[in-house]
């Protein structure tokens, strides 16, 4: 296969882990999940939300894309890739049916939604079907993205919810779209964690315990994300010899 926009052949990326196999059997269908964003830091609500989708949704794997440069973020504070998608590989590790892929990451410019799935479509053979992972607050914006109508045919969209979240306005503005897109809401209780509340833990010197797994919060903390306020740690007898 042919290189896709720079990111080397197919066999490439498979062979260096971004992403995964499929397509080989002919006779059946495989159905990869997508789920973007970017992880800044990646916590428990991303991970829950990816774990639902694919036993939901019958997914064969789900790959975790985080967003390279993503023009939503464009004039904002964000952590730099090779962070984001460290903490994401710490994160999903455990996981056999999840990748983290850096996929978005090594790509130049700013990266477009469109322009991720075109890719893939390329990368890909047709008995692979692409399941888009969002939270719902995207799914109601989607039809403002860039190229949405491409967006619409290249994937199924998968959109997390809160529990008592109100899905009438993203419904609203999906059916009165021009573009024909192919919904499937999930709701999801860990998604009341956000990223930014993390993000305001860290720089108030609070916890993440039981927000995100320990080794990204080690990661955290080791790399000065965020604020984080470095401790020192000194043995019992330097303790005794200071005082």
């Amino acid at each position: 296969m042919a290189d896709a926009d720079g990111l080397g052949t197919r066999a490439d990326l498979v062979e260096r882990g971004d992403l995964p196999l499929l397509g080989q059997d002919v006779s059946r269908t495989y159905r990869l999940g997508i789920m973007g964003g970017t992880f800044d830091p990646i916590h428990y609500g991303h991970l829950v939300t990816a774990e639902q989708a694919f036993d939901d949704l019958d997914l064969d794997v789900v790959v975790f894309m985080p967003a390279g440069r993503p023009a939503f973020k464009q004039g904002r504070n964000v952590t730099s890739g090779e962070d984001r998608y460290a903490m994401t590989l710490l994160a999903t590790s455990d996981n056999p049916h999840f990748v983290a892929t850096r996929f978005e990451v090594d790509r130049a410019g700013v990266t477009y939604t469109a322009d991720t799935l075109e890719l893939l479509r390329e990368i890909y053979p047709d008995n692979v079907e692409l399941f888009f992972i969002t939270g719902a607050d995207a799914i109601a914006e989607i039809v403002t993205w860039r190229e949405a109508g491409r967006i619409a045919r290249l994937a199924h969209l998968v959109g997390a919810t809160r529990p008592g979240y109100d899905l009438d306005r993203a419904d609203d503005l999906i059916s009165g779209s021009p573009y024909d897109f192919d919904v499937t809401y999930l709701e999801v209780p860990a998604l009341a964690i956000s990223s930014s509340y993390l993000r305001e833990r860290v720089s108030g010197g609070q916890s993440l315990r039981y927000l995100t797994p320990d080794s990204v919060t080690g990661y955290i903390h080791k790399h000065h994300l965020y604020g984080v306020v470095p401790t020192r740690y000194v043995s019992v007898l330097e303790e005794g010899e200071s005082s």
